[in-house]
């Protein structure tokens, strides 16, 4: 080990041009040529949460998650103590990441030495660096001082990072200062959009580009993307952030109620109306209002809001009088306007001025690589309604959610994920060890909905290797679920139906089908693998 090599790297670090990301995953590989560490995470203290900024060694849902430090108490003594600290070989305290380790994703081996440095700038604590090796004496030999030198270092490359994306987005958001863009992260809490993929930076900057302007947009994309999402995002970045967003669900209101809703009405101006009442245009004035599913509202409606895009006034319903408004309008649909506008069912007028900048959002099929942090985060706040502790994800469960093509999008992959957890959980009720999801607690929701909805081969050129296509690949996946599950339960098919979580006459009928009935496994006769008639 070469502390001074080390040191001398993150240092030559601080003074390089980089992106914030790539300045926290230098830190950590030039920290590994001194702390053997298996896995580190750079964590950043926001209010009483921890946020993961950077990680290596853990699997890769653990950087969708978020840690609070009531409910881990390792983490708490860290963000309270003055100076490193490494915990004893038999200390009672959970460790957060145990069972999340890449080079031992199922938890077989817990983790056995710990370090924490917490990070000061100014006597602030701005975030904390962890270690983990399952070598017990991995740590032993580190010197206290030299820990805090690399705590000293570690903590002025957050805050260098930091400084620097502030200053970005100082100059691109009209000269805040830092502590604005800091609140404002907070109050973002609400809109994050997770994903690395190209899809979603792509789809980042998109928002940051529209977001500057007062354009009208029309966010388009399938159910259950995160349209609503999207629209916070871009108001969350815009001029208006610090006034109020208003949302109104199209879809939901009846014809009859719609026009009173968004332009308000007067006392007496129908039956039920006792008193005036200010509409969604009023009512967000000089902030955004968001129109969700707008291609569901009638023609009539569809007018008004013309004349109110194009003249910057509302009237009320019984009302002779016209207001003024000033409000920035984005408006979502899963629906073809231009198709709707062809049938008749949409004014031409009304989808061009919509249409002033046009903003698609992905369906999760296309952004694949962004379910492992997906499934973090949905896993997370699921535990967290529960009540219940850890709660881990296995490889082979997050290879099978990537086979699915996700036909109800991000909104499905959430409902899956949290009835997995509640079915895993259950499974796990009288343990003492993580929770954790196996394939056999997604089978019900995805197992038998692959047939129906497998995911798109890619379009690629055919070579002369032979490939399996997906259909192939599930059903071998199916096969082997159900072969395990059998071995497992010495053959007896009831059992592996409750195992996986399935009707025992639903899987006797897929074994059939898959071919299973008359096929061999190694130590049970082939007899008893025979569904019973």
């Amino acid at each position: 080990m070469d502390i001074l090599t080390t040191l001398a790297a993150i240092a030559i670090d601080l003074t390089a041009d980089m992106k914030a990301e790539d300045r926290y995953d230098r830190l950590l590989t030039a920290l590994h040529r001194a702390i053997p560490y298996d896995a580190a995470t750079l964590l950043q203290v926001e209010q009483d949460r921890l946020v993961p900024i950077a990680a290596r060694g853990l699997t890769p849902d653990a950087m969708g998650r978020t840690y609070r430090r009531q409910e881990h108490p390792r983490l708490d003594v860290i963000c309270s103590a003055e100076e490193p600290v490494l915990f004893s070989r038999d200390s009672p305290l959970p460790d957060p990441f145990d069972g999340m380790l890449a080079d031992d994703p199922g938890g077989l081996h817990p983790i056995h030495a710990c370090l924490g440095c917490p990070l000061y700038l100014n006597d602030r604590l701005i975030g904390i660096l962890t270690a983990d090796a399952l070598d017990a004496g991995a740590f032993d030999h580190l010197p206290q001082h030299y820990l805090k030198t690399v705590s000293a270092i570690a903590a002025a490359q957050m805050h260098l990072a930091s400084l620097l994306t502030a200053l970005e987005e100082k100059a691109e958001r009209q000269g805040l200062i830092v502590s604005d863009l800091m609140q404002d992260r907070s109050l973002q809490s609400g809109s994050e959009i997770i994903g690395r993929s190209e899809a979603i930076a792509h789809l980042r900057r998109e928002i940051e580009l529209c977001a500057k302007s007062d354009f009208t947009i029309l966010i388009q994309g399938e159910t259950g993307v995160g349209k609503e999402l999207v629209a916070r995002a871009i108001h969350l970045h815009s001029r208006r952030r610090d006034q109020a967003m208003l949302y109104l669900n199209c879809a939901a209101l009846p014809e009859s109620l719609a026009e009173s809703e968004l332009f308000g009405h007067v006392k007496g101006a129908f039956t039920g109306a006792t008193q005036d009442r200010s509409g969604k245009f009023e009512l967000a004035h000089e902030g955004t209002l968001f129109l969700d599913e707008i291609g569901e509202l009638s023609l009539p409606v569809q007018a008004k809001i013309l004349r109110t895009i194009q003249n910057g006034e509302v009237q009320r319903i019984g009302s002779a009088k016209t207001s003024r408004v000033d409000v920035r309008l984005l408006a979502a649909t899963n629906r073809d306007l231009a198709a709707e506008v062809g049938a008749g069912r949409f004014r031409l007028d009304l989808y061009h001025r919509l249409n002033v900048y046009p903003v698609r959002v992905p369906p999760l099929r296309e952004r694949k690589e962004d379910i492992p942090l997906l499934a973090g985060h949905f896993i997370d706040r699921a535990r967290r309604k529960l009540g219940l502790g850890e709660v881990r994800i296995t490889p082979e469960a997050l290879r099978l959610l990537t086979r699915y093509s996700w036909p109800g999008n991000v909104r499905e992959l959430e409902n899956i994920i949290a009835r997995a957890v509640l079915k895993a959980s259950q499974r796990d009720a009288r343990s003492q060890h993580l929770v954790q999801i196996a394939p056999a607690h997604l089978a019900g929701d995805i197992g038998s909905a692959m047939y129906v909805q497998p995911a798109e081969l890619p379009s690629t050129k055919r070579s002369g290797t032979s490939q399996l296509s997906l259909r192939e690949e599930v059903r071998l996946y199916q096969i082997k679920l159900i072969e395990d599950a059998l071995t497992r339960h010495n053959g007896n098919w009831a059992a592996a139906a409750r195992d996986l979580q399935m009707n025992r006459s639903n899987l006797h009928h897929l074994a059939t089908r898959l071919g299973i009935r008359h096929k061999q496994l190694t130590g049970v006769a082939a007899d008893t693998l025979q569904p019973e008639s």
